[in-house]
């Protein structure tokens, strides 16, 4: 494979386990939330993928100093419960390929560490700022994504939501493929490249909360959101929305076809 998981940290004695994983894409909802799980509840960094297949970039951090892009797993042990492994970074793999043997490398670290559940987290790009995102869920079977009609989500998906692209379809994809169950979030964020989706992530945060028991509290949540909101949102609404790389962004009452 071109990627390689390394451990960083203790390994987890838990002997079940659920993943989250919350990578950079359409509004960056589903990184923002797990960025706030791990922040909040205070997870440790376990694992670095690693690979040439990065894009061929670097950042440049707080203090002034390159920093060479970064994909991670964090666990957080919640005693009986199953442990939470929270995948983020600061990108994507580079290309198709990269993308498969990165998906795949991950489903041999949920072997190991006996991943019960994959949840993947993911945008759907509209053309205005949604006041309420919808969050839609798919997954491997009926029986994984059965659980989850409980919590105001919808299963009207097929023929309305186009394809998932990045490590959240894939990932998805390739669990079932290896019997494990696995689902796709997907919340409605606006389609704009440096739109930031933080009332989407609130959205994933609630089915997250109620589906893992993570006892979050959202009044902080809130608090953090109108402050973000209030700076983002009247920007967002002067932006221009050009085409995504992936297609075009829906108008509304049209079909949802940008996903990642």
């Amino acid at each position: 494979m071109a990627w390689t998981a390394r451990w960083v940290g203790k390994r987890p004695s838990a002997q079940r386990a659920v993943l989250v994983e919350g990578l950079p894409g359409i509004g960056n909802a589903g990184k923002v939330a797990v960025d706030f799980l791990i922040d909040t509840m205070r997870a440790k960094k376990i694992m670095e993928f690693e690979s040439q297949q990065m894009p061929h970039s670097v950042f440049v951090n707080e203090r002034g100093l390159v920093e060479l892009p970064r994909i991670s797993m964090y666990a957080v042990e919640r005693g009986r419960l199953p442990l939470l492994l929270l995948i983020s970074g600061d990108v994507q793999p580079v290309n198709e390929e990269s993308c498969y043997d990165f998906c795949e490398t991950v489903l041999e670290v949920c072997k190991e560490l006996q991943v019960e559940e994959i949840i993947t987290l993911a945008g759907i790009g509209l053309r205005n700022v949604p006041k309420k995102p919808k969050v839609y869920v798919t997954g491997t079977t009926k029986d994984v994504v059965k659980p989850y009609l409980k919590f105001n989500v919808s299963t009207n998906i097929y023929g309305t939501v186009g394809p998932i692209i990045g490590v959240s379809g894939v990932l998805c994809g390739l669990a079932g493929r290896e019997k494990f169950p696995s689902v796709a979030l997907l919340v409605e964020v606006f389609g704009h490249p440096l739109y930031l989706g933080v009332r989407g992530a609130k959205e994933l945060l609630r089915v997250l909360n109620s589906r893992l028991t993570l006892k979050l509290n959202f009044k902080e949540i809130e608090k953090e959101i109108e402050t973000l909101e209030s700076e983002l949102t009247d920007k967002a609404q002067d932006m221009s929305v050009p085409p995504g790389p992936f297609g075009r962004i829906r108008k509304q009452g049209e079909d949802l076809n940008y996903i990642g």
